[in-house]
């Protein structure tokens, strides 16, 4: 039996399911957890998302999305623990990046899949 798994949407979905939990128990029963702020650890939840797709793209060969995946990583790991408007631009500056690479490139893959098929 041959059956594929969209590792990257289970990854993504994973990720979304954890940083939700993280907001809700923040609203719910406190702004902490571990002495850390919910929300900081929500935005972390989405930093370590990314990182574990970098890290998915570069075990299949996709060296360029791992690479955007990791630098939109990273940049969301550092506007979440940023403690100036400097560090939060630069984090922003580096998701964007990463992440403006991702979206041009898979439309670019869908449409050569489109053409193929």
């Amino acid at each position: 039996m041959d059956e594929t798994v969209d590792v990257q949407a289970m990854t993504i979905g994973v990720g979304t399911v954890v940083a939700i939990a993280l907001l809700g128990y923040g609203a719910a029963v406190g702004d902490s957890l571990l002495g850390v702020d919910t929300t900081t650890l929500a935005v972390g939840a989405f930093a370590l998302t990314f990182v574990a797709l970098a890290v998915l793209h570069g075990a299949y060969g996709r060296r360029d999305f791992a690479a955007a995946y990791g630098v939109a990583g990273i940049g969301l790991g550092v506007v979440a623990v940023a403690s100036s408007g400097f560090g939060v631009l630069g984090g922003y500056l580096l998701l964007a990046l990463g992440g403006g690479y991702v979206a041009i490139a898979t439309v670019r893959v869908r449409r050569s899949v489109e053409r193929a098929g």
